[in-house]
């Protein structure tokens, strides 16, 4: 694929709709050529202890940061055209569904394409796991920052240049 756009959300709480931020990096052409960050304010609006541990956001980090709808004004026009590439997309693509169904917007049936089953056909049973850090990785890209969202779509926008 030399034409995508790596996504990866945080959330909250266990609600896929809960999306806290948002990562997405643009490859046009096998090269990386735009990324965006946002931090969200979540739907529903509380933490789980568990996810503020994972991503390390809690409520006062995105009290005050724009709701989903805005955020994506802004995403929408990057991803136009370009299928959706995530690690484990079932997750990415559940959350995205979720929250445009909480605000009530027109899903238009992104195409979404996932380098964690791409990892497990590739590699198979030459890595020890298939999680995003193991996978970068193998494919020459370390990992600094695993959970934040921008720093998982690069991770992954690597990973699908080299093995989708």
């Amino acid at each position: 694929m030399k034409d995508f756009a790596a996504i990866d959300f945080e959330t909250a709480n266990e609600c896929p709709s809960s999306v806290c931020s948002v990562g997405v990096v643009v490859v046009r052409g096998g090269e990386i050529v735009d990324e965006f960050y946002s931090l969200i304010h979540p739907e529903p609006e509380y933490y789980q202890w568990f996810c503020c541990r994972v991503h390390d956001l809690c409520a006062e980090d995105t009290e005050d940061a724009p709701v989903f709808p805005e955020v994506w004004a802004k995403v929408a026009p990057m991803v136009e055209g370009l299928p959706l590439v995530a690690h484990n997309s079932r997750f990415d693509e559940g959350c995205l569904k979720a929250v445009f169904r909480v605000y009530q917007m027109d899903y238009p049936d992104y195409e979404f394409r996932d380098t964690c089953a791409a990892s497990r056909r590739v590699f198979g049973l030459l890595l020890p796991d298939h999680k995003l850090q193991t996978v970068s990785a193998a494919c020459g890209h370390v990992l600094e920052d695993h959970h934040n969202a921008l720093a998982d779509a690069e991770a992954c926008a690597h990973i699908a240049m080299k093995i989708l």
